[in-house]
């Protein structure tokens, strides 16, 4: 690979990485207590989408790193963050990334995070899911919402859109 290209490449993956870290932080309220809505979620769909399983998980660790050296998350965070990451992005991996598949990678990524935080912290998965179903809803909207300005935005460099 050419240097120029290596550089490239290098660039678009630490300012996606930061990009994702930066949504994770932000979170828009629900009406009711743990009804909050992350933004990075419909944006690390659309980086699986465009990007491809392999870059999108190395995106993904460099935005928990990130996270994790700003104090913003924790080793439990982090790991939640990453079977989103597995799942989500397996989802698209293995069946192709179509709106289908855009629409439910992400809330099935929400719903094994929450079954392991309630595996992790002996509380009914079902009630962490009751209260991740506001989320779930805009992710999948959100992300089929940011795909198309994502592909676009990300234009030559994507290997996977189209």
């Amino acid at each position: 690979m050419e240097t120029g290209r290596k550089v490239r490449e290098i660039t678009i993956t630490a300012l996606m990485a930061v990009l994702l870290a930066v949504f994770g932080m932000f979170r828009l309220p629900g009406i009711l207590p743990g009804t909050e809505f992350q933004l990075s979620a419909p944006f690390a769909v659309c980086i699986a989408a465009c990007f491809g399983f392999k870059k999108y998980i190395k995106i993904g660790i460099l935005a928990s790193a990130v996270q994790m050296v700003l104090g913003a998350y924790s080793i439990v965070n982090v790991t939640i963050s990453m079977i989103f990451r597995l799942v989500a992005g397996g989802i698209l991996s293995i069946f192709g990334v179509h709106p289908v598949t855009i629409v439910v990678s992400g809330p099935l990524g929400t719903v094994a995070g929450r079954l392991f935080l309630g595996w992790m912290t002996g509380t009914n998965p079902l009630t962490l899911i009751a209260a991740a179903l506001p989320g779930m809803i805009f992710t999948a909207a959100g992300s089929v919402l940011m795909f198309p300005l994502m592909k676009r935005a990300v234009g030559t460099e994507m290997k996977r859109c189209q």
